[in-house]
């Protein structure tokens, strides 16, 4: 990396040698490997087109000043049957992983040690393959430095949830990387709550095996602090990705989905919707490849915004040469509920082939005054009828989960939060 950056927070980083050369045979190659991308690409700059819309100092300074936080998706799903898993600190505790059926959890701190481990085949590839025709050299960092995750290999059909609560005390660094593979015909339900530390680095890969089924929620609350986050997922032949993220909170979020369709008639859905308030800026940016027959991705975004908060959405669909009969859907739209919030879109498609169903659609706007009318004229508060416009405007995004209680217990999550506010 070039030398005006040695005391950013990366370089320091990919200078701690006994991160990356005390590693087991299985991951230190892909650890070397993603330090040299690292370096070779360098740190993202805010003239870069990727970085158009969101300023990533944050993402590399050496210290920053923020205070980890907790809010109310501590319980959030406490009433479900859940396969429970713990970070405290940015480190998993590896002495409470449970037992479940159809699958196996391991860390990534205590399984690195090995010299043999089924996460080789997975661990830094998806990071690698994403990494074009845009560099990702914070994900690459990750990599060749990540000190802990939860190292998952699906075999059948899991029956509960895995849940991973995070929590964290104070002005902590949290750099972490989850894999998963999911086995051909196999499924299973990843849940992310809390807050890894004041400034996190998560990389999640995913690998889905042909028939296979991946379902993702990711709620990011906590007032201040700064996260940085990744997918990479490969999908086999007639498998599913689904993904589903509720920000509402936070000082500086970015979220990017790097997908991969690589069989035929497979599907994807990456959707979000985010609150944001006062100092906040929140990016979403997906990049979906279509490499396979017959396959759909869906993605969908919906941004409320108040009191100056800033939202950005980056999205594009590749549909590669062959990739006949793809659909694919994108839309992002924001509610400006003020005159000093801005939403910042940016989608694109790029299609190679000629038998295709592909749109995209970015919208902002005010909330709908006649409907507002038509509440307030019936007794209900201001207040309350804004909320309820609000939960309308969202509930697109929210019906992209596919397990209804799931979908119930975000629903009334944002509720809550909106009464709160």
């Amino acid at each position: 990396m070039a030398a005006s950056s040695q005391q950013t927070l990366p370089t320091r980083a990919l200078r701690d040698a006994d991160l990356i050369d005390g590693s087991g045979a299985w991951a230190k190659e892909a650890r070397l490997t993603a330090s040299d991308r690292a370096q070779a690409a360098g740190l993202p700059q805010r003239r870069d087109e990727y970085w158009k819309y969101t300023r990533p100092d944050a993402f590399v300074q050496a210290d920053v000043t923020l205070q980890a936080s907790l809010r109310s998706s501590l319980g959030l799903f406490d009433k479900r049957n859940t396969i429970s898993v713990t970070f405290e600190d940015g480190k998993i505790q590896a002495a409470a992983l449970p037992n479940a059926a159809q699958c196996t959890l391991e860390s990534l701190a205590s399984a690195s040690i090995l010299d043999l481990h089924w996460a080789r085949d997975v661990y830094g590839r998806l990071e690698e393959a994403g990494q074009n025709p845009v560099k990702r050299s914070l994900a690459a960092v990750n990599t060749a430095v990540a000190r802990d995750g939860l190292l998952v290999n699906v075999t059948g059909a899991v029956e509960a949830p895995i849940h991973i609560h995070a929590t964290s005390s104070g002005q902590s660094d949290a750099i972490i990387h989850h894999v998963i593979k999911v086995a051909a015909g196999a499924e299973v339900t990843l849940i992310e709550t809390g807050q890894y530390g004041a400034r996190s680095n998560i990389v999640l890969e995913v690998d889905v095996a042909d028939g296979g089924r991946f379902h993702h929620i990711r709620v990011q609350d906590g007032n201040e602090r700064h996260m940085l986050t990744h997918i990479f997922a490969r999908i086999g032949a007639k498998a599913s990705f689904k993904s589903f993220t509720l920000t509402a909170g936070g000082q500086l979020t970015r979220n990017e989905c790097v997908l991969q369709l690589l069989g035929d008639d497979a599907s994807v859905s990456v959707a979000g919707a985010c609150l944001g308030d006062g100092d906040f800026h929140h990016d979403d940016t997906v990049f979906i490849t279509h490499d396979a027959v017959n396959c759909e991705s869906r993605q969908v975004f919906k941004k409320v915004l108040r009191n100056g908060a800033v939202g950005v959405f980056q999205g594009k669909i590749l549909v590669k040469a062959g990739a006949q009969k793809t659909d694919g859907y994108q839309i992002s739209q924001s509610l400006l509920l003020d005159d000093d919030s801005q939403f910042l879109a940016k989608p694109e498609l790029e299609i190679y082939a000629d038998d295709v169903a592909c749109s995209h659609g970015s919208t902002s706007g005010a909330i709908d005054a006649q409907a507002l009318f038509y509440l307030r004229s019936r007794g209900v508060p201001e207040a309350k009828a804004v909320d309820l416009l609000t939960l309308s405007f969202v509930a697109e995004a929210i019906e992209e989960i596919e397990d209804e209680d799931l979908a119930q217990d975000i629903l009334d999550h944002l509720t809550e939060t909106l009464s709160a506010r």
